[in-house]
């Protein structure tokens, strides 16, 4: 039987519909999907895959933002759903900008707390060499090495799950993920690598 949608539940929706149109939207990034993939080395079999998705968030600074993803096109009705779901969680996200934005760096993305998903890298264990993996607000949920006395990553981040941004292994986002078939990087083997998620 088709459940139907409440009236809190049509408002919501009405009003974030309303929201995204509003003026008062902060843009973080407006690139053409030429200028998302410049410099990129990636082969023209990978960049044929990918799409350049626009999203919105709430950011840090409490209002709406509009940016951009860069994935593969096999996941980007899932990261168009899931950056809606975590908008109508009111679950933050600092800022979504294509890595070209950082000379093709991830690391200096993630030291900017930046969300993103293509970054053509080493093909043989990187998903987002092919646009299958995000990572979400790097900052807030660091690398953390499960042995030794290594630095997280991004150097300096630390995870602190009382700041909105921050993931953890009930949390709603986590579950959204999941449920859509991402593997979670808390569940690496080496390390927790809570900021990513991807998908075979």
């Amino acid at each position: 039987m088709k459940k139907e949608p409440t009236q809190a539940a049509e408002q919501q929706t009405s009003a974030v519909e309303t929201t995204l149109h509003s003026a008062d939207t902060i843009v973080d990034a407006n690139y053409s999907f030429e200028e998302a993939i410049a410099g990129t080395m990636a082969p023209d079999k990978i960049i044929d895959q990918l799409e350049l998705l626009e999203v919105h968030y709430l950011s840090v600074d409490g209002a709406i933002h509009r940016g951009q993803i860069l994935c593969n096109r096999k996941i980007s009705a899932d990261i168009r759903d899931l950056f809606t779901f975590m908008l109508n969680e009111g679950f933050v996200i600092e800022k979504a900008i294509p890595v070209v934005r950082y000379n093709w760096s991830d690391s200096l993305s993630m030291a900017d707390n930046n969300s993103y998903s293509f970054c053509y890298r080493n093909i043989t264990y990187s998903k987002h060499a092919h646009g299958m993996a995000i990572d979400i607000n790097p900052r807030f949920n660091p690398l953390r090495w499960k042995r030794g006395d290594r630095p997280n990553e991004p150097l300096g981040a630390l995870s602190d799950t009382t700041i909105n941004g921050t993931l953890f292994p009930s949390h709603p986002v986590v579950k959204a993920f999941t449920e859509r078939g991402f593997r979670w990087g808390h569940n690496f083997s080496k390390y927790y690598d809570d900021h990513h998620f991807e998908k075979r």
